[in-house]
């Protein structure tokens, strides 16, 4: 009797042991998805052609320009929520792919930005990312700087093992003044790892979900912008950026 109160016991435990990590999964790893704005942003017209795969979305222009962008997501973000910030940029005539990211953490996949430019033999590029995914995007950069013309972080920074200060790499870090997920010693401190030519851009009035299309952002400081003119700002610094690039070569 006491063998199967014990043994009932030890269930018991497991099961509660497993709701609770239930809850936590259910907590923390629930992404934020894409808003209204962001859905319609994946339908194909205006002349960018907008594709899906498993791996990444596509948003094509008929008019190529130039330099691609490989965009990693922020973390816990679904893909799609950048749609809007990605058609600015196609619709100005340079190719833009979002990865996908497993469990939509960057840090699972580093290195999706390796089918693409191999998927796209023909295309140079710059790589980037919000947030976590501007940190593993410069980690992929530091190691694969021969495939790239650029990294450019949006709410981010790069840690050591992304270090870009010698590289040849071009750089473009763009930050909102209301961003309050950002923490700006550490912040500050990612410098260390950026070259001296790094052009830095303040959004003024720009939070840190605004870079997206997702809604609010826990912990994150109030915009007096809107979603809309953020990134229409971040664009045109993206788009100024990538035209110097030219500019340069």
């Amino acid at each position: 009797m006491r063998k199967s109160s014990t043994k009932r016991n030890v269930l018991i435990g497991i099961v509660l042991i497993l709701l609770v990590a239930g809850v936590f999964i259910w907590k923390y790893l629930t992404p934020y998805q894409p808003a209204e704005r962001a859905e319609s942003a994946l339908v194909s017209a205006g002349g960018v052609t907008v594709e899906q795969n498993d791996n990444w979305i596509s948003f094509e222009p008929s008019v190529a320009l130039g330099t691609a962008v490989i965009f990693y997501p922020g973390a816990l973000v679904e893909a799609e929520a950048y749609a809007p910030l990605a058609r600015k940029v196609a619709a100005a005539g340079h190719p833009f792919y979002i990865a996908r990211m497993p469990l939509n953490l960057a840090v699972i996949k580093g290195n999706a930005a390796e089918e693409i430019i191999r998927v796209h033999p023909k295309q140079s590029f710059v790589l980037g990312g919000h947030s976590l995914g501007g940190v593993m995007a410069s980690r992929f950069a530091a190691d694969h700087a021969d495939q790239l013309e650029g990294v450019f972080f949006l709410a981010s920074y790069p840690d050591e093992k992304g270090s870009l200060k010698d590289t040849t790499l071009s750089v473009l870090s763009v930050l909102g003044t209301e961003d309050k997920v950002v923490d700006q010693e550490s912040y500050n401190e990612g410098r260390a790892y950026l070259p001296g030519n790094t052009v830095y851009t303040p959004v003024n009035g720009g939070n840190h979900a605004q870079f997206g299309s997702y809604g609010p952002q826990k912990g994150d400081g109030t915009a007096t912008i809107t979603e809309e003119e953020q990134q229409t700002r971040t664009a045109r610094a993206l788009l100024d950026w990538i035209g110097n690039l030219r500019q340069s070569k």
